[in-house]
């Protein structure tokens, strides 16, 4: 029956069907193939698999970052790390890094990023001699930050389907991010030293940079109020969603003031819109999810690659390669709600810990977003850019080695995933 389904799935991926109807398609028709197992199976562990109560946190997670992206707070956080950043050689583009860090902590979809910043900050980039491949490049790149720092959309799917803590694993995910962000920086220093590329920029005012900190403090300390609660227990990660949206309308209406009805109706319709494609997805993941255990694949494939390779870091590589390799074609979601089930066992079997699995996971499914030739923030930032894919994608490699080294640090040095 699993066989079944893949092959259904695939066939109809092929045939450009969209994700989650492919999936719900290809385990009802691996039903039907079966014959022992009732269709109305497909339906039960549709709605089964929204019965969650940290599934709360998606909706009202993907509100904050919409009210805050599109309205004045998201406006003063570019000011302000476009002021710190601009002084810095290749500082334009490493604005779009630190933009990334900073949003990741109200946003948690690399996607709404890599559109959110891409829109104002490409343009900028390309007036002060910047590539278009490569600032789309590093659009592309910079979005998947988003997805380490918490609060972090693929991280809640991760958990809810692994068992592991959802706290846990946003505390876990802040060092990796803050790794890749300098990692980022690196290399958009190095890019605009090669290009010879710098701009005259007026001497550092104090009074204007404290200025610029404080329009921008509300949301610059938004992620450290998630960590704080997160840290000492204060609230669930979806009650923090919760206060989330609160705060974000709270500083719209009282601090900011740009508040109206007309954004916050389109915020309200945007983020529906958003959990519904992520719902759908999650509820056609649990039915191939259901099959794929119910026929023992998980246990099956565990116990194939442990006495197939016998040495833990071989197994670890071998997971590594089968991620990236997925992660290219599928979207992140989908790959995640899909792949979680059978390596969470093997992960168990080696002693590889569920916490660490899971950053690796995000790390490389992350790659997956900018991976040609499906690669999502790829696509939206070229687009952004006006620049082909081959120009893109020859600017991509700098960044691409630097998060596979950072994939191989986090696969192999447990530390780097600690809580704190």
């Amino acid at each position: 029956m699993s066989l079944t389904l893949i092959l259904a799935f695939v066939a109809l991926m092929v045939a450009v069907i969209p994700v989650a109807h492919a999936l719900v398609i290809a385990s009802g028709f691996a039903l039907l193939w079966d014959g022992g197992l009732p269709l109305l199976l497909v339906a039960q562990q549709m709605f089964q698999q929204t019965q969650s109560f940290p599934m709360l946190a998606l909706p009202f997670f993907i509100l904050a970052g919409t009210l805050i992206m599109e309205g004045k707070l998201g406006e003063e956080l570019l000011r302000f790390s476009g002021e710190v950043m601009q002084r810095l050689r290749g500082g334009a583009l490493s604005t779009t890094v630190v933009g990334s860090v900073v949003f990741g902590g109200v946003s948690g979809s690399a996607v709404a990023n890599a559109s959110a910043l891409g829109s104002v900050l490409i343009p900028w980039q390309k007036r002060q001699g910047y590539p278009a491949g490569l600032c789309a490049a590093n659009n592309a790149t910079s979005a998947v930050i988003d997805i380490l720092i918490p609060p972090s959309i693929p991280m809640i799917l991760y958990a809810v389907v692994s068992g592991v803590s959802i706290g846990d694993l946003f505390m876990a995910g802040v060092l990796p991010g803050i790794l890749m962000a300098a990692g980022f920086v690196a290399v958009c220093w190095w890019e605009a030293r090669r290009l010879d590329l710098s701009t005259e920029v007026p001497p550092l005012d104090p009074g204007k940079l404290a200025r610029l900190g404080f329009y921008a403090l509300p949301a610059l300390i938004l992620p450290v109020l998630i960590l704080v609660a997160l840290r000492f227990g204060f609230a669930t990660p979806t009650e923090i969603a919760v206060m989330a949206v609160l705060y974000a309308l709270v500083a719209s209406l009282v601090i900011y003031r740009d508040l109206s009805w007309a954004r916050f109706r389109r915020a309200m319709i945007d983020a529906g819109i958003a959990t519904g494609i992520v719902m759908m997805v999650i509820m056609g993941s649990a039915v191939a999810s259901w099959i794929l255990t119910y026929d023992q694949v998980p246990q099956r494939f565990a116990e194939w690659v442990s006495t197939t390779l016998h040495q833990p870091w071989l197994v670890i590589l071998a997971m590594n390669i089968i991620m990236l390799a997925i992660g290219g074609p599928l979207d992140l979601a989908p790959a995640i709600l899909l792949l979680a089930p059978i390596f969470v066992p093997l992960a168990q079997q080696i002693g590889l810990d569920s916490l660490q699995l899971g950053l690796i996971m995000v790390i490389n499914l992350g790659i997956g977003l900018y991976t040609p030739p499906v690669g999502t923030t790829l696509f939206i930032s070229s687009t952004i850019a006006g620049s082909t894919m081959a120009e893109t994608t020859r600017a991509l490699w700098p960044f691409f080695f630097v998060a596979i080294a950072l994939l191989a640090a986090v696969s192999y040095i447990p530390a780097l995933t600690i809580k704190f």
